[in-house]
């Protein structure tokens, strides 16, 4: 009979997305609702946690310390997302030409930065970006005659650190994501636009560019979520949560700083909960625009 039952055709498309349901039902919206019920309280472990309304809300939006950790995850988020997508899609391009000799080294050695620690890329980088004079970046501006920069107490050298970071360990990742796009393209429209004496940029903005739209979008949306949620690399950079005068404070180390570190995990939950409005605010607002939502005739 059980098995019957689940064999039945009209049985079995359940079955099959039950596992998925589960995960989804267990690790993110009980988790989400917790974290929303906790964020209209007032919880520190060792006291009974009492409702405090909107009071965390309210003192968010004075808190100069979080808005500053909201710019800052802002500008990373608009930096990687110039350099992220275009770079990427560029050098798919390029290793996809059917011309271009050894591909597979090309595709090994981009995606090769991910497959490392961010703890590991993260100290490294924080060596690389390092005050003193035999530190790598510091030695290159030596050869032009540039003194020791202090790219980790600046404002804007630390993010010129932070980006490089991002750029380093993740333009091989998006790039495999434009190169499966590409695959989806015949190879028909190329030799029609050959044929008709199209040039190679008119066939990169009139077919390439088009027809990559679904994968521009898709890693335009994941590359929103990674900016607003960067977190380690940071951390990692300036090793520890504390970098000077909150230059490198993201929304994320805000919530470690205030979940972890002062152990208020009532208010920590309100940053997450406004994290998370944000990035959906955000990337529902660039998916209406791109056309995502809308019906195909």
């Amino acid at each position: 009979m059980i098995k019957k039952f689940l064999y039945s055709q009209k049985v079995a498309p359940y079955v099959f997305v039950l596992p998925f349901i589960l995960v989804f039902l267990f690790f993110w919206v009980y988790p989400l609702g917790s974290s929303f019920g906790m964020s209209f309280q007032k919880i520190q472990l060792g006291q009974e946690a009492s409702w405090v309304g909107f009071s965390n809300y309210e003192k968010l939006m004075g808190d100069g310390v979080f808005l500053k950790a909201v710019t800052n995850s802002a500008v990373y988020m608009v930096l990687t997302l110039a350099v992220l997508i275009p770079f990427p899609m560029l050098f798919a391009v390029l290793i996809n030409n059917k011309f271009m000799w050894g591909r597979d080294f090309f595709k090994s050695s981009f995606f090769f930065p991910a497959l490392t620690s961010v703890v590991v890329a993260g100290t490294i980088f924080r060596l690389m970006f390092g005050e003193m004079e035999g530190s790598l970046i510091n030695s290159v501006l030596a050869w032009f005659g540039i003194g020791p920069v202090k790219f980790l107490k600046g404002q804007v050298t630390g993010f010129v650190a932070l980006v490089s970071l991002a750029t380093w360990r993740w333009t091989g990742v998006n790039m495999l994501y434009f190169l499966a796009g590409l695959k989806n393209i015949p190879d028909e429209y190329y030799e029609a636009a050959s044929i008709d004496g199209a040039s190679s940029l008119q066939k990169f903005t009139r077919i390439t560019m088009p027809l990559l739209k679904p994968t521009t979008i898709y890693v335009l949306t994941i590359s929103i979520y990674a900016g607003l949620a960067m977190f380690i690399e940071s951390m990692m950079l300036w090793n520890g949560n504390n970098s000077p005068k909150n230059i490198g404070l993201t929304i994320v180390g805000y919530l470690y700083r205030q979940g972890i570190e002062k152990n208020n995990l009532g208010y920590a939950a309100a940053v997450g909960i406004v994290l998370l409005a944000i990035t959906m605010i955000i990337n529902l607002t660039q998916l209406a625009f791109s056309g995502m939502f809308k019906k195909e005739e």
